[in-house]
């Protein structure tokens, strides 16, 4: 029989992780199964894999040379497989519950994303940023379990004044840069607001993404924001395709696969290329709202981890199918598969505000599969999620991958992602910085925890608002 329990040391550690706050620095080794490091393209036999102080120190070791007990030891059978953890560059943090619109959960979701593998996650526009900044800081200090947090601070656009100034957009930009954002997000923004934007984050050292539109209204083609110097595009790629005659969404539903094969979209693609813009496709994003295919199928019922009263309303909820977001939901599987025939850089992204039913930790995998389906190889596929995401926030000399020197972010699943991508569903084991969770435990920890906070939101600092 198959061993992928940890040996007695390591589960008495894992229950003092679970229970307690996490060591930081944690040495540890995992021993057998297979490795798929995301640098190459195939899983290799996993010898013996040394964690020292957080990092991983040995790769392909020889058991021969470890003293395996010395520090806690993972042990994996033949149908366990090692991946790089997870990065959600569009995790959002928020539900939409109870008729009180988007509030971010800051207490227990973070669990729910590292339960599921997704060790590093970019909110991409925070609701209540002042309380999400205080969650990534307790998860930094050891008091919260979370993945790693880029804190994306309030949408640029929507949140902020109508005709706010180019100055304006520049002050907030230091603000929350000194608050300690690690990024930004534009989301129904001017070209002058956005372009201030840019600038003012690249003096800064950090990356830009937007969702926008077609120019219509004032409104910024993505285009035009990479020519500018965007660093990421959210949901659709712009351009020609887009006239700024009329939104986005009313362009992008009558899409036809003959408009993927124009000039027009060609020049798009090479713009991206030419530029190295990042894509963060969030194909299963606008499918929540459609007739919803064999992707949305739950493997686990995430209404459980609701609190009674969220999940009264959400039973009582109408579900309405919305025809254009279906129609949109489409073609852009084949956006993507274009885009990546093209060598398109692409990243991982969830794009999910909870209204009670899904929840954004369990959707990586649920966007896993999708971008298989699409047409994308199952390596391609976790190298979206995984190094990509590293790359698109300019970390991947930390983290994305399992190489030495590396922060250890991986997680451990049953069956090979390579012969069906959805077995990375099966996560039974979760590695952040050296630290190992036993994902089932940490998700029985929040059954029936998940709510908006019943408390006042914390008012931000001067001149946050």
């Amino acid at each position: 029989m198959r061993q992928r329990n940890l040996v007695p040391v390591a589960w008495f550690l894992l229950l003092l992780v679970i229970l307690c706050s996490p060591v930081r620095g944690q040495d540890l080794t995992v021993r057998g199964g297979w490795l798929f490091d995301a640098v190459g393209d195939a899983s290799v036999r996993n010898t013996v894999i040394v964690i020292r102080g957080g990092k991983f120190a040995r790769i392909g070791a020889s058991a021969a040379d470890v003293d395996l007990g010395a520090v806690p030891l993972i042990q994996l059978g033949n149908d366990d497989y090692i991946l790089p953890g997870i990065f959600d560059l569009h995790a959002h943090y928020n539900l939409n519950v109870l008729g009180r619109g988007r509030i971010d959960e800051t207490d227990h979701y973070s669990v729910i994303y590292l339960a599921n593998g997704v060790t590093s996650t970019f909110p991409a526009g925070e609701y209540n940023p002042i309380t999400m900044l205080e969650m990534r800081k307790r998860i930094d200090r050891g008091e919260q379990i979370g993945p790693r947090v880029y804190n994306s601070g309030p949408y640029y656009g929507q949140s902020m004044p109508r005709g706010a100034t180019a100055q304006e957009v520049i002050e907030q930009v230091d603000m929350w840069a000194a608050l300690g954002a690690r990024g930004f997000k534009a989301k129904r923004i001017n070209p002058e607001q956005l372009e201030a934007l840019i600038r003012r984050a690249h003096q800064h050292g950090l990356t830009v993404t937007g969702h926008l539109d077609s120019g219509f209204r004032n409104s910024v083609n993505p285009k035009d924001a990479i020519l500018m110097g965007i660093d990421r595009i959210e949901h659709f790629l712009g351009g020609e395709l887009l006239p700024d005659s009329q939104s986005a969404y009313d362009s992008l539903e009558n899409l036809t696969e003959a408009m993927l094969d124009s000039d027009a979209f060609r020049e798009i693609v090479n713009l991206f290329l030419e530029r190295g813009v990042y894509f963060d496709a969030t194909l299963t994003a606008y499918g929540y709202f459609g007739k919803r295919d064999e992707v949305y199928l739950q493997w686990v019922d995430e209404s459980k981890y609701f609190t009674p009263e969220v999940r009264r309303w959400a039973a009582g909820q109408p579900r309405r199918v919305i025809e254009q977001f279906d129609r949109i939901y489409a073609i852009k599987h084949k956006t993507l598969k274009r885009f990546y025939d093209a060598g398109g850089r692409i990243t991982l992204g969830t794009d999910h505000a909870s209204t009670g039913e899904y929840l954004a930790g369990f959707a990586a995998h649920r966007e896993l599969d999708a971008f298989v389906r699409a047409g994308i190889t199952p390596a391609d596929a976790l190298k979206i999620a995984t190094i990509n995401g590293a790359r698109a926030l300019n970390v991947s000399d930390k983290l994305g991958s399992i190489e030495v020197g590396k922060f250890a972010d991986l997680f451990i699943i049953r069956g090979d992602p390579l012969d069906d991508i959805r077995n990375t569903r099966n996560v039974h084991t979760v590695v952040k910085g050296g630290v190992a969770y036993d994902s089932a435990e940490l998700l029985r920890s929040v059954e029936g925890k998940l709510g908006p906070p019943g408390t006042k939101m914390p008012s931000p600092p001067d001149g946050a608002r």
